[in-house]
């Protein structure tokens, strides 16, 4: 074992006891980054190339500091993103609920799909479809000048279309045409807040975690909005937390002008995503 490999293995124990949920997985994700290799190469960087700052970025990843603030970047689907304070670091969970939507916009009979991601933070789930759904013109929508600072260098040379505002007031001019709106919106009750991990509730901006006393403030919003933007038969799709599984279906009620309102469970068979259909007239 290379002195980088017994560093790495003493790092694991360091994380573990500091309560990170993913120690070996961050230690070598760190190890990697601070030395400029793959983290299958670990083992070919030579003793006397080890680079003491590994131990600066174990005592901010110790400290809770998100992994992806220390390396500056978040992996999602197929996206390499910056990110940083100010910005919600995209969560794999929501990669299911991507995954469900881009299927949903290949099975549309429409040529040239349009989509709109409301709160679109990083960009992650805008840029995802416009890369995998190639013909889509694809809409983001986000309010915080703070997460705008990441959306623009993220989109930045990509067919996405950003835009500043409001997701209760967005893009009035595509009321009636959207085929597909999206969105992982605050879902967290502000009860909640002494239970969230401390990298989001510490690092992440509070304006994308909370949402009133139910946490559903903004996904009653986004049911307002997104039934002004779709055609009838389009359909919309929104991330909550698994403990809300139930309850979000409801909000898209059949009085609302909704069809087919229904739950879907991500990769931990957890409720994630509620998904409805604009009712045909």
């Amino acid at each position: 074992m290379n002195l980088l490999l017994a560093e790495v293995a003493q790092a694991t124990q360091r994380l573990a006891d500091a309560g990170v949920p993913s120690p070996r997985n961050d230690a070598e994700e760190l190890a990697a980054y601070v030395h400029q290799v793959k983290r299958g190469a670990l083992h070919t960087v030579k003793d006397s190339d080890f680079d003491a700052r590994y131990w600066e970025a174990i005592a901010r990843r110790e400290a809770r500091e998100p992994l992806q603030h220390i390396t500056g970047l978040a992996y999602f689907r197929y996206l390499e993103l910056q990110v940083g304070p100010g910005v919600f670091v995209p969560r794999p969970e929501t990669e299911s609920v991507v995954g469900w939507a881009i299927d949903a916009v290949r099975a549309m009979d429409v040529v040239e799909p349009l989509v709109v991601d409301l709160c679109s933070g990083s960009g992650a789930i805008a840029l995802a479809l416009a890369q995998e759904v190639p013909r889509s013109t694809v809409h983001a929508v986000e309010l915080s000048e703070d997460a705008l600072v990441w959306t623009r260098r993220n989109v930045e040379g990509s067919r996405v279309r950003l835009h500043q505002g409001d997701a209760f007031s967005a893009l009035p001019e595509l009321d009636g045409q959207v085929d597909l709106v999206i969105s992982n919106p605050p879902y967290i009750p502000l009860t909640e807040w002494e239970y969230v991990a401390p990298e989001a509730r510490d690092h992440d901006p509070q304006m994308a975690l909370f949402s009133g006393e139910d946490g559903l403030d903004t996904i009653r919003g986004i049911e307002r909005t997104a039934h002004r933007l779709l055609r009838p038969g389009g359909i919309v799709v929104v991330e909550h937390a698994d403990t809300q599984g139930g309850q979000v279906p409801w909000i898209f009620t059949e009085e609302k002008g909704w069809a087919d309102a229904a739950d879907h469970p991500d990769l931990n068979n957890r409720p994630r995503f509620a998904t409805a259909r604009k009712a045909l007239p």
